[in-house]
């Protein structure tokens, strides 16, 4: 599988021992930045390409996820929820990281770099990534509902 993975500064530190990690693990990862430490950088583009990186792969049918991080994981997965395509899901635990990919098949997840030790954080997005979705008919239409908003700015009758 491949791994997209970007940060801010505040992740830098838990990105690259998670490129590592993952890297030895088998994964093929790409890091989208940044390169170096600065207390000033912006997020939102790293997080963004990195979304764009993971809906291509996957509409080249390569077998995707992506992983954003900052202080909190908010305003990454805000931005990454904004490329079409993208369901990122803020994990702070093992059962919120699974529930996203059981029941949302989110396709990037986020997590707060200052919320958690290196090995809690590692293992919630070793969670996340070795988790299926479930393909159950209810998360699938819903999923095809959040789809179709996104899509024309309407949603079937709920």
């Amino acid at each position: 599988m491949r791994v997209h993975i970007a940060t801010d500064h505040a992740g830098l530190e838990l990105s690259a021992h998670l490129q590592e990690h993952l890297a030895a693990a088998g994964y093929d990862v790409v890091d989208h930045g940044p390169k170096e430490y600065d207390a000033e950088d912006d997020y939102p583009g790293f997080c963004i390409d990195a979304a764009k990186a993971v809906v291509a792969d996957q509409q080249a049918g390569i077998e995707a996820l992506g992983i954003v991080l900052g202080g909190s994981g908010n305003g990454e997965q805000i931005a990454a929820n904004k490329v079409h395509g993208i369901r990122a899901a803020l994990a702070w635990n093992l059962n919120t990281a699974r529930l996203a990919r059981q029941h949302n098949d989110a396709n990037v997840v986020a997590v707060g770099g200052r919320q958690h030790s290196l090995p809690e954080a590692t293992e919630i997005i070793e969670a996340f990534l070795a988790e299926p979705f479930s393909g159950a008919e209810r998360h699938v239409r819903r999923i095809a509902q959040i789809a179709e908003f996104e899509a024309n700015g309407t949603i079937a009758a709920h």
